[in-house]
């Protein structure tokens, strides 16, 4: 049995980070039933595997019936609409709480349920702005830099609404609980690494100079011959001696690293290094050492990478790859991904 096995939760679908915390808590044992207004049309979304589709359109007393069942017998719901949506459809936490009072009431947003920003819209990009961490990514010229939607969407929001709803299940009481998951908070508690250096003097507001946002030359990403790049990590000083032994450098031939004056020589002098060769070809010389480097692969390199095949991390299925479910409990044999399956009003 999964730790969620005999956990029913209801999944008023939206897109981004509900759909994968969603997928998460049907990876590990939940039944979930997902609410969607219209058929799907097309191939399976992969985000939706695992849980059982129902087409109900909630403006329609009828169907509104039928979701009001369902959450009634569930113990978990989870919503990701505007603040004030949920309470207009009457599904909102205090009418729920009627029909099912111990229920974890699971919300999703950018903003928050409070706050002046609460009614606005956004996405991923403006909510990792507003909370600092977008201007501590760094690209080219000194401009913030575009992340995948891995920092607010599924960082900040899907894995802390998850976190929410597995700590709810083990302390709640018959006066449910409604949980307030705003990504501009979880990216803030994601920051608190960041925060944490910068409280000890090792993290300014300089962008492009500190440890782990490219300002070290040992903690960047090199071009190699073919246009191809290698991301190295080599922050401790033995793993830093272990990528120049590979990059053919004499360790005593470089200027001391803990000097900052030094920096600009050292990145030139790696920039050169990686330029004579291939992007492979230093991944095999450097893949021998524990130099902290690794080849920077696209999404289908990544789909042939020996340790993510040897692991099982991606799953075939009738739509594409899959990502296997995370993390990997001790007591679980892992099984195969399945597909959802969807179900029009009864």
């Amino acid at each position: 049995m999964k730790p969620l096995t005999g956990i029913r939760v209801v999944e008023i679908a939206a897109l981004g980070p509900l759909e994968h915390a969603g997928m998460m808590l049907a990876d590990l044992g939940a039944e979930v039933i997902r609410i969607v207004r219209t058929p799907s049309i097309g191939p399976t979304n992969p985000i939706h595997r695992g849980r059982t589709t129902r087409v109900l359109n909630l403006k329609e007393p009828a169907d509104l019936e039928q979701a009001l069942a369902l959450i009634a017998s569930s113990d978990v719901l989870l919503e990701g609409m505007r603040p004030g949506a949920m309470e207009r459809l009457g599904l909102g936490p205090d009418e729920i709480a009627r029909h099912n009072p111990g229920i974890v009431y699971g919300r999703m947003t950018g903003w928050g349920q409070t706050g002046p920003l609460a009614p606005r819209a956004g996405h991923d990009i403006n909510y990792i702005a507003e909370t600092g961490a977008l201007a501590s990514i760094v690209g080219a010229e000194g401009r913030p830099a575009v992340p995948l939607n891995l920092i607010g969407d599924f960082g900040g929001g899907a894995l802390y609404l998850v976190v929410g709803v597995l700590a709810s299940l083990l302390q709640r009481d018959r006066s449910g609980v409604v949980i307030d998951a705003a990504i501009v908070d979880g990216v803030s508690s994601l920051l608190q690494c960041v925060r944490g250096l910068a409280a000890v003097g090792e993290w300014t507001e300089q962008t492009g100079g500190n440890l782990l946002d490219g300002g070290r030359p040992w903690y960047d990403v090199y071009r190699c011959l073919d246009g191809k790049y290698m991301a190295v990590g080599a922050l401790e000083p033995q793993f830093y001696e272990q990528l120049l032994h590979g990059l053919g450098l004499a360790p005593t031939q470089m200027p001391d690293r803990d000097d900052p004056e030094n920096w600009p020589v050292i990145r030139n002098r790696l920039t050169e290094a990686f330029a004579r060769r291939t992007r492979d070809e230093w991944a095999e010389i450097l893949g021998a050492l524990d130099a902290c480097a690794t080849p920077v692969l696209s999404l289908r390199e990544a789909e042939e990478s020996p340790h993510l095949l040897a692991r099982g991390s991606l799953q075939s299925t009738a739509e594409g790859p899959s990502t296997a479910p995370a993390p990997r409990l001790s007591r679980l044999t892992p099984t195969p991904v399945t597909d959802s399956t969807e179900h029009a009003p009864s």
